[in-house]
């Protein structure tokens, strides 16, 4: 299952500044500079540099000579992004439910009550944190890196779509729906009912975020 370790200051960082450029914190075309986010964030160089090399791997930040230009995520990015979701994040929940443990089983079902705890409270600050859990859950536990490895950091990129998402009540209460029926297929261990539930789950997503966000 999942290994956990200590967060160095410059996954910190950059988790940090991943998160304000996808939520539109630092707006598209911005330049960034090692001395801007020293003063910003009150960190040394070194750790600014290596979020800012990683950053510029994922293809959210490009060199300018001169500092950092943002790029963000843009339509284009969020309608790749979403297709590429719609065809393997089936195939993710697929072997999940092929490889599911009494230990998976346990945490899946655990955020699954949580989500239907925060659901009865309206707590859509902790929905949008439990929705995160659920889909990265699923990942881990189909046991496939090269599917995590793909999914995971595609899934943070569209976070602040699904923030508005999560916002529309009548989208969150579907979702909802469709998480607890995701979930009780993998817990049957019924894999392609599973990739079937969870193929049209990100279908819908990609309806909802890419006409909410035109």
């Amino acid at each position: 299952m999942r290994t956990y370790k200590a967060t160095s200051l410059a996954d910190q960082v950059f988790e940090k500044l991943e998160n304000d450029i996808i939520q539109g914190t630092y707006t598209r075309g911005e330049i960034l500079t090692e001395l801007k986010l020293v003063e910003q964030l009150g960190v040394s160089r070194t750790p600014i540099r290596e979020a800012l090399r990683r950053l510029e791997q994922e293809r959210l930040i490009e060199d300018t000579g001169k500092g950092s230009r943002v790029l963000g995520i843009t339509m284009e990015d969020l309608e790749d992004i979403m297709n590429i979701r719609e065809r393997i994040e089936g195939l993710a929940a697929y072997y999940a439910a092929k490889n599911i443990t009494p230990e998976s089983l346990r945490e899946l079902t655990h955020i699954v009550d949580l989500q239907e705890f925060y659901f009865s409270k309206k707590d859509k600050e902790h929905l949008r944190q439990v929705d995160d859990q659920f889909h990265d859950m699923i990942c881990i536990m189909s046991g496939r890196s090269v599917i995590s490895d793909t999914l995971i950091p595609l899934m943070r990129k569209t976070r602040r779509y699904r923030r508005v998402a999560i916002d529309d009540w009548d989208r969150t209460t579907d979702t909802t729906k469709q998480h607890k029926a995701i979930f009780q297929a993998i817990a049957s261990g019924n894999a392609e009912l599973a990739q079937e539930l969870t193929t049209q789950h990100i279908i819908h997503a990609k309806e909802h975020m890419i006409g909410g966000a035109k």
